[in-house]
C-alpha cells in the first residue's frame, strides 16, 4: 500500500521551478525531520491525554500528519475545514464540518493540524469556546536558526534535504563529494546538518557542517565520520539538510564507493530527494553475480512488513519483503531471496510506496569488481503524448537519450532500454551511433520493446555486424522515437549502460533519461533549464578530481535536437578547494560530437598545483552539454557515472 503522502514537488501546475527537478513536497520533509519527529511524537501524546480533541485542517496538512504519526488514542470528536467543498467527508472518525460550526465543539483541546498557525488562528479565535486549549504543527518545528526563510516555513529552501548511502564496513568506503553552489546563488553562510543512522535506524552522529564560504568543494568521508565521533563498522544513511541556503532546494553530490586491497572502485549520482511509488531500471545480476538493494528508509515510522514489492517488468507476479524496517533504517535485500531465478538483462520493478528515496543496488562481481548504481522513478503521472510522432516537424530530433560509448579498445559498452512509466507498454525506438567528430556511424531501428522485454545492444556486436568503426576511438549513441512501426511515448525513455574494462574486467552502470537539447524552441518543459525557465541552452557542470593514483576523465556528449552552432566553445577551468582558478583550457566539441578526455591531459603539472580537494567546472554559454564523469586505475578498475550541474 502507498504510504498516504505527497512527496512529488511543490510546484503548481503552469509554475516552474529551477531544474524542473525540484526537491519535493515540504511539508512531508518537515513533518518527518529527524528533529521534528520527537516532538511530533510529544504533541500526540499531548492529544492522547487530553479529554476530548477538535480537530482544524484549514489547508489539508492533516493527512500528512496521520500517514506518518497517527492520531493514536486521542479521542477525536470533531474534525473542521474551511473550504466548503471539503465539508461532509469522512476524516478521523467524523463528518467534517465548516469551520464556521467550531463555536458548538465540546471538546478541550483543539489541534490546528497547520504550521504557522498564526495566520489561521486570527480568523477563528472569537468563534472557539471559552477555555479551550490549542496545540499546532508549530509544536514540531525544526529551530529557527536553521531556516532560510523564516516567514514561511514550508518554503521550499527551508526544506533542503536529501539521503545518501554510507558504508564503512568490509574494506569498503564512501565519500560525498559536492560544491557549494548555493554561493553562486548568493548564499553567503550555507551549511549542512547532518544526521547519520545505522541499519536498525539508531543515530550514530549529528552535528553541523559550516560549508565553504567561497563556494568550494566539501566531502563527507565514511572513515573521517568513523574516527571523528569513535564508530564501529557501519552501513547506513546520511541524513544531508542544506541551512541558509538559495537558489537550489536540492541537495546534489557525488557518492563514491572504494575498496581496499585493489578492489573496485564506483560512483553514484544524488538520490532523488523525495520518495516515489515505483522505481525501475534494476537490471538483476548476470550468471556468478550478486546484487543487492540498499532500502533506505526516508521516514520516522517503521515500514511495515510486506509493503514493498519487487516484480519482474512487465510481470503482475509481485514477492513482497517480508520483514519491517525501522525508522530511518537501512535494509540490504539480496534479490534472490525474492526473485532468484531472475537474470541479466530481465529489470526488477521496485513497488516502493513512497517508503524511500531512489535507491542505490550494489552488485558484486569475483575478486571484488563490483560496483554500486542506482536506479531511477519510475512516474506514474504520465500518460502518452499524441504529439510526439509528429514533432519532428518543429523539434527535429525531439527527445534524445544520448549514452557515452567508450573507446572500444579498452572497454565493452552495452545498453539497455529500461521501461520508466506505468505509461510505457512498449518503446518505439531506434538508436543512432555517432563518432565523436559527429559523424553518424549506423543506426538501427529497434522496434516496438514490449514492456516486459529487455534486448541488449552490445557494441561489440553491433560494430561488428554493420562492418563499422569509431575513427576518433569512441563516440556515443543516441536513443530517440521512432514510429514507423506505431506505438505510443510519454517523452520519459530511459536506457540503462553497463561498462566493462578490458583490463581487469571491473564494471560500471549508469542511467538516465531523454531530454529535447539545443534549440530555441519549448515543448512543455523543455529543453530544462536549471536557473531559467526553458531553453536552456549553456552548461555548468561539477567534475570532483579522484585520488592520487587515480585519473579522472570525463566524457562530454553535445546532443542537439535541432541545428546548432557547428562546434561547442567549452571552457575547462581548474579549481582548488578554495575556489581559486588555478587553469582554464578551451576545448571543442562538433554539434553531434563528443569528447573523453582526462584532466591530466587537459592540465598537465598543474593539477598538482590545484591540491587536495580541487574540482573543474564546465562550463558553455553556447550549447547544452550532457557529460559523464569518470574515476580510472591503471589495473582497470574504473568508475562512470553522469554529472550534475548547477
Amino acid at each position: 500500500m502507498t504510504l498516504k503522502i505527497e512527496t512529488f514537488t511543490n510546484a503548481q501546475p503552469g509554475s516552474w521551478r529551477a531544474g524542473n527537478n525540484a526537491g519535493g513536497q515540504s511539508l512531508f520533509k518537515a513533518l518527518g525531520h529527524p528533529l521534528a519527529a520527537p516532538l511530533a511524537r510529544a504533541l500526540g501524546t499531548r492529544l492522547e491525554e487530553a479529554a476530548s480533541v477538535a480537530v482544524y485542517d484549514p489547508i489539508g496538512q492533516l493527512g500528512g500528519f496521520r500517514a506518518l504519526y497517527g492520531l493514536g488514542r486521542a479521542k477525536i470528536v470533531d474534525v473542521f475545514v474551511q473550504n466548503v467543498a471539503e465539508a461532509d467527508h469522512e476524516e478521523a472518525g467524523c463528518r467534517t464540518r465548516l469551520v464556521t460550526e467550531i463555536g458548538g465543539t465540546r471538546a478541550a483541546c483543539l489541534f490546528v493540524a497547520a504550521f504557522d498557525a498564526e495566520r489561521f488562528l486570527p480568523h477563528i479565535r472569537h468563534l472557539l469556546p471559552k477555555g479551550i486549549r490549542i496545540e499546532t504543527l508549530d509544536a514540531i518545528r525544526i529551530p529557527e536558526d536553521m531556516l532560510t526563510r523564516t516567514g514561511n516555513y514550508l518554503d521550499p529552501l527551508n526544506f533542503a534535504t536529501n539521503f545518501a548511502f554510507m558504508k564503512e564496513r568490509g574494506g569498503q568506503h564512501t565519500r560525498v563529494s559536492s560544491t557549494n553552489y548555493w554561493r553562486t546563488y548568493g548564499a553567503p553562510a550555507a551549511e549542512l546538518y547532518l544526521s547519520l543512522f545505522d541499519e536498525d535506524g539508531s543515530a550514530l552522529a549529528a552535528w553541523r557542517e559550516p560549508l565553504p564560504a567561497s563556494g568550494g568543494t566539501f566531502s563527507i568521508d565514511s572513515r573521517e565520520i568513523k574516527a571523528r565521533f569513535g564508530l564501529g563498522d557501519f552501513v547506513g544513511t546520511l541524513f544531508m539538510h542544506g541551512l541558509k541556503i538559495a537558489g537550489h532546494d536540492v541537495v546534489k553530490y557525488v557518492l563514491d564507493l572504494s575498496a581496499d586491497n585493489g578492489g573496485g572502485m564506483s560512483s553514484t549520482h544524488d538520490a532523488n530527494a523525495w520518495p516515489a511509488d515505483l522505481y525501475a531500471g534494476w537490471p538483476a545480476p548476470e550468471e556468478g553475480e550478486r546484487v543487492i538493494l540498499w532500502i533506505q528508509n526516508s521516514h520516522p515510522v517503521p515500514i511495515p512488513a510486506g509493503e514493498i514489492g519487487f516484480n519482474l517488468m512487465g510481470s503482475q507476479d509481485v514477492r513482497t519483503l517480508d520483514e519491517p524496517i525501522a525508522p530511518f533504517g537501512t535494509h540490504g535485500l539480496d534479490l534472490s531471496r525474492v526473485l532468484p531465478d531472475a537474470r541479466w538483462p530481465e529489470q526488477v520493478e521496485v513497488r516502493a510506496g513512497r517508503w524511500f528515496c531512489r535507491p542505490r543496488y550494489e552488485l558484486e562481481r569475483p575478486g571484488g569488481k563490483g560496483f554500486i548504481a542506482h536506479i531511477n522513478v519510475e512516474r506514474t503521472d504520465l500518460k502518452p503524448d499524441p504529439n510526439l510522432p509528429t514533432l519532428h516537424r518543429q523539434m527535429g530530433k525531439g527527445y534524445i537519450l544520448p549514452m557515452a560509448v567508450l573507446p572500444p579498445d579498452r572497454f565493452r559498452s552495452r545498453f539497455l532500454p529500461t521501461p520508466m512509466s506505468t505509461a510505457q507498454q512498449d518503446l518505439p525506438i531506434a538508436v543512432t551511433l555517432y563518432d565523436a567528430g559527429g559523424a553518424e556511424v549506423a543506426r538501427r531501428f529497434l522496434g516496438r520493446i514490449a514492456r516486459r522485454d529487455s534486448p541488449v545492444l552490445d557494441m561489440d556486436a553491433w560494430l561488428q555486424e554493420a562492418g563499422a568503426a569509431l575513427p576518433a576511438g569512441y563516440g556515443h549513441v543516441e536513443f530517440s522515437y521512432d514510429f514507423r512501426q506505431g506505438g505510443e511515448g510519454d517523452g520519459w525513455l530511459h536506457a540503462n549502460a553497463r561498462y566493462e574494462s578490458r583490463a581487469g574486467g571491473f564494471t560500471a552502470e549508469t542511467t538516465f533519461g531523454a531530454h529535447i537539447y539545443n534549440t530555441a524552441i519549448v515543448y512543455r518543459d523543455e529543453p530544462q533549464s536549471y536557473t531559467h525557465k526553458p531553453p536552456g541552452l549553456s552548461t555548468r557542470l561539477f567534475v570532483r578530481l579522484g585520488d592520487a593514483g587515480v585519473t579522472t576523465g570525463i566524457h562530454l556528449i553535445y546532443p542537439a535536437s535541432m541545428p546548432w552552432h557547428p562546434t561547442s566553445a567549452t571552457k575547462f577551468t581548474l579549481h582548488d578547494r578554495d575556489t581559486r582558478e588555478i587553469a582554464a583550457v578551451e576545448r571543442t566539441i562538433p554539434c553531434g560530437g563528443s569528447l573523453f578526455v582526462a584532466m591530466d591531459e587537459l592540465f598537465g603539472e598543474r593539477l598538482a598545483d590545484a591540491g587536495t580537494g580541487a574540482y573543474v567546472v564546465v562550463r558553455d554559454t553556447t550549447c547544452r552539454l550532457f557529460g559523464f564523469h569518470a574515476l580510472m586505475r591503471a589495473d582497470g578498475a574504473f568508475s562512470f557515472d553522469h554529472l550534475f550541474g548547477f
